[in-house]
């Protein structure tokens, strides 16, 4: 395959669910000229209350599936799936390109808060795996952080209730559950592809000096630098294609994931795929 044709290959992009739509959102915002390609794995969603073993199956089946489209980059928009799995993506695909949203957004907040402390807002299972801590302390072991599971703001996000009393009653209750130092953070890290869409509600619950650091806009920066270094960006004028594929649930993927990529989705548009 020459440089021409590998440019013009598609981004795949998976999450056990609708979540990773976040993340969508931004690389096409931010690469409107890609194709895209998003897998979700709505059948045996959530990857969180899984062993290590099945989440890396899981994970390697999704790429597996993406492989099929000929894609040139992998997105692991799953914070599960990157935090456990991201190695042996890489290994799947190599010599391809793989990015997941853990390190991005690590990255991001010790730039932004050299030294500082930290506060990662996650589900359960990022909290427990840790990987966002090892992923600061690796680039700045002066830095601090706190880890803080916020599960309902999942299901918020879901509903539409992004904003308002009920949203910001919910993350504070989460928050008194903290030292006063842990709520005054120098960064706060977004660290659930759901909470973007909370994200004006994070901003009203902390001071504005606190920097607000979301997983999506950080790896869709960080997929765009890559692409520039590998100059595999696709040279077309037109606004790329965008396929949709589920393993499960079309209607409420369809219902769901529209809120979350900021536009109105029908059953139709959502292809079922068996892993």
């Amino acid at each position: 395959m020459n440089a021409s044709d590998a440019k013009a290959l598609p981004i795949g992009v998976f999450d056990s669910g609708v979540g990773g739509l976040t993340v969508l959102k931004a690389v096409r915002e931010a690469l409107p000229h890609e194709d895209l390609i998003y897998l979700g794995d709505t059948a045996r969603l959530p990857y969180g209350t899984k062993s290590p073993t099945s989440i890396s199956r899981y994970a390697g089946q999704a790429t597996a599936q993406l492989q099929r489209h000929d894609i040139k980059l992998l997105i692991v928009a799953c914070n599960t799936a990157s935090a456990v799995a991201l190695d042996a993506l890489r290994e799947q695909m190599g010599p391809l390109p793989v990015i997941g949203v853990v390190e991005p957004g690590a990255a991001a907040a010790v730039a932004a808060r050299p030294g500082g402390r930290h506060l990662v807002l996650a589900t359960e299972a990022t909290v427990r795996l840790g990987a966002y801590r090892r992923a600061i302390l690796d680039r700045d072991p002066l830095a601090q952080v706190d880890e803080l599971a916020c599960e309902l703001l999942v299901s918020l996000a879901e509903e539409g209730w992004n904003n308002g009393v009920i949203a910001e009653a919910v993350i504070n209750r989460y928050l008194d559950q903290l030292d006063q130092s842990s709520r005054e953070p120098d960064s706060v890290i977004l660290g659930c592809t759901h909470f973007p869409l909370l994200r004006e509600t994070f901003a009203s619950v902390f001071d504005p000096a606190v920097s607000i650091v979301d997983s999506a806009s950080t790896t869709a920066a960080a997929v765009r630098e890559l692409l520039q270094k590998l100059r595999l960006g696709n040279e077309q004028e037109m606004t790329g294609d965008l396929k949709l594929l589920a393993t499960d649930g079309a209607t409420r993927f369809a219902r769901v994931g529209g809120q979350f990529l900021g536009e109105d989705l029908a059953t139709d548009d959502v292809t079922l795929v068996d892993l």
